[in-house]
């Protein structure tokens, strides 16, 4: 049997928890690899149907100025990393979060992705689909998808 080995990981971040909990993970594996860890985030469009669908208000901030401080938050948490895994790179994308992810994924050739799982639930997941979801299924490479396990008090 073939050894795996991972060179390009690609770790989507939206900044909250549950993507801090599943960077762990993807810097893990970028050290033990020796890979390059690719960062990525994606500024979901405001008035994507999707989100009048499930009834979420509809944002009127313009994508530059979004773009702009999501790049501030992405580049301070690349300086983070590369205390500890030098080899890293960040991206900011527009548009809708699995497509864009499946699309970086495949422009870098990415050999794993690895990104947090939110479990939320409810009506909008029904509607609208969890992107982590949709990132294993249309993704060109495999995808590890980490939950962040519950704590003591929840």
């Amino acid at each position: 049997m073939e050894e795996v080995s991972f060179r390009i990981l690609l770790c989507p971040m939206d900044f909250s928890e549950c993507c801090d909990y599943a960077l762990r993970y993807a810097i893990s594996v970028a050290q033990a690899y020796r890979a390059r860890l690719a960062l990525l985030h994606v500024v979901e469009l405001p008035l994507l149907p999707s989100y009048t669908i499930a009834g979420l208000p509809e944002l009127n901030l313009p994508v530059e100025k979004l773009q702009i401080e999501a790049r501030k938050l992405l580049n301070a948490r690349a300086e983070e990393i590369r205390r500890l895994h030098t080899n890293v790179t960040s991206e900011i994308r527009a548009g809708t979060a699995f497509v864009e992810i499946t699309s970086y994924a495949e422009q870098i050739n990415a050999d794993l992705v690895i990104m947090g799982m939110h479990g939320g639930g409810g009506l909008r997941d029904l509607l609208i689909g969890s992107v982590a979801e949709k990132v294993v299924r249309k993704a060109p490479c495999p995808v590890m998808v980490v939950k962040k396990p519950l704590d003591e008090s929840g």
